[in-house]
């Protein structure tokens, strides 16, 4: 006699409950989303400046180079620091207003209140600004990239500035790779002495950053606020909404970069990445072996010796 086995039925009261898994990151990206999702309703621009430390007569000078109009705020950090920390005198030089004519005086407006707002001195090139500023026309315009690197090399002898601020070489934008160029050849063209020589990145990051800077939540509030003031170029895209997402893969990429893989990250929250050699009289040098992290507790100026 053979025995037939069949499924057990399930009693008709009994029901089995599924539940989804438990993902214990979902409520902190939810609250990511939400934020900045609330930020776009946040105004641009148009509110006041929080007191700032004016600089001494003889402050050291530092000259951002910034090749459109909110370079200087996404990229000011390190500079707004200075200011703040060691009273340096921070002078924006609006290398461009842009590639388009009918934006420019609203963008010269919009990047003299970001720059009020921040604290930092601003000066013009060229009425216009020095369009174009990008290889091309350092390769295949010699006279008019003389003159070009002549405007820039002017500026250089007024002021004398301890730090310059400018684009590395591979910053992907025609205009930023072209900045830099500028800078390098206004150095030699106006024979500058001594000074450091401080290379950011935006859209094309560095192969070989050896200076990871970090900032307090305030530094990149404050980053952020500057930045709206260029409303007209956020409102088309509000990119200031994420530099404080930005500023957070700086610290997980500059960890490794500058600190040498496998090496303990520093607990940065917010932070730029940077690459800083110093111009002795006819070229840039490095001056420090490996790379450096400058946490919020130190003084921005003590990166320079």
């Amino acid at each position: 006699m053979t025995q037939s086995i069949w499924p057990m039925k399930p009693e008709s009261n009994f029901t089995q409950e599924v539940r989804p898994p438990v993902n214990p990151y979902l409520n902190l990206v939810s609250e990511l989303s939400r934020v900045v999702t609330e930020g776009r309703s946040l105004p641009l621009g148009g509110f006041q400046p929080a007191p700032r430390p004016l600089p001494s007569p003889d402050a050291p000078v530092a000259l951002f180079f910034a090749p459109h109009p909110d370079d200087e705020t996404i990229g000011g950090g390190l500079a707004l620091r200075l200011s703040e920390e060691s009273r340096w005198r921070v002078i924006d030089i609006a290398v461009t207003l842009g590639s388009l004519a009918e934006r420019k005086e609203a963008r010269w407006r919009e990047l003299q209140s970001a720059c009020r707002y921040l604290g930092f001195g601003l000066e013009l090139t060229a009425p216009g600004g020095l369009d174009p500023v990008r290889p091309v026309t350092r390769s295949t315009a010699p006279q008019e990239w003389s003159e070009k690197v002549a405007v820039a090399a002017a500026l250089l002898k007024k002021h004398r500035p301890k730090a310059v601020f400018f684009p590395h070489e591979l910053d992907w934008h025609g205009t930023h790779i072209g900045v830099h160029w500028l800078v390098m050849d206004a150095l030699r063209a106006a024979e500058a002495g001594p000074c450091y020589l401080v290379e950011t990145e935006f859209w094309g990051q560095m192969t070989s950053p050896n200076l990871l800077v970090e900032y307090t939540p305030r530094h990149v509030a404050d980053l952020v606020a500057a930045t709206s003031f260029h409303a007209g170029e956020v409102r088309r895209n509000p990119y200031h909404l994420l530099l404080p997402a930005w500023m957070q893969d700086n610290s997980r990429r500059g960890a490794e970069l500058v600190g040498g893989p496998g090496r303990e990250a520093p607990a940065f929250l917010f932070a730029q990445l940077f690459r800083l050699r110093r111009w002795n009289g006819s070229q840039a040098e490095n001056f420090f072996a490996g790379g450096r992290f400058l946490p919020a507790s130190t003084g921005a100026a003590d990166v320079f010796g």
